[in-house]
């Protein structure tokens, strides 16, 4: 199983606030949701080892479990649609129980940290971060957790957090990319065992 937390800063926990005709106003939403179409999609097809988290202005978590994921379209606009309503279900979701939305989606009343901690009895935890050591000089992990931020850099209370947590910090290039297309390039590394293997 490969999963990705996404740390998402400024995205409302209130589903009216999110307008699916302005979903990059919704605090940059759309980023999001390209992480959770590059996370569970390939072409023609779904990843049924892989999920997807969506921290949400670290109070709640949106689970993408594509092993059980059913009518879900890798457009912005139905992925955004399902995290609203993920977003309306937060008083079905009690504790740490998380609410089912649909067929492979959940909220649960989580944020960053428990997040992590919950995750770290899955496997490993890895940072993501353009100051961390180079990707091809890693060996791929068992079971991965990767934790990565949106448009904004880690918080200096998340960046001590996942110091804590995260067995490994890692970067996937030179350049800074987009949230998703780390994930892609993430995906690319593990498929190809530490790109030695095509």
């Amino acid at each position: 199983m490969r999963q990705f937390v996404v740390v998402g800063h400024d995205v409302p926990t209130d589903p009216d606030a999110i307008s699916l005709s302005d979903i990059p106003g919704a605090g940059r939403l759309d980023l999001l949701c390209r992480c959770v179409s590059t996370g569970v999609f390939l072409s023609h097809g779904i990843r049924e080892d892989a999920r997807v988290h969506l921290v949400c202005a670290d109070e709640l978590t949106v689970t993408f479990d594509a092993g059980t994921l059913r009518h879900l379209h890798p457009d912005e606009r139905n992925v955004a649609a399902r995290v609203r309503d993920a977003l309306a279900a937060r008083e079905d979701a009690i504790g740490h129980m998380p609410a089912d939305v649909s067929p492979g989606v959940e909220l649960r009343r989580m944020g960053l940290s428990a997040t992590l901690d919950r995750l770290a009895a899955e496997g490993t935890l890895v940072q993501l971060h353009e100051e961390g050591a180079p990707l091809v000089d890693a060996s791929p992990p068992e079971n991965p957790t990767f934790v990565l931020s949106d448009h904004h850099d880690f918080t200096e209370t998340e960046s001590s957090l996942l110091a804590e947590a995260c067995d490994r910090r890692l970067r996937v290039g030179p350049e800074r990319l987009h949230a998703d297309h780390t994930v892609s390039v993430v995906h690319n590394w593990l498929d190809t065992d530490g790109y030695t293997s095509y």
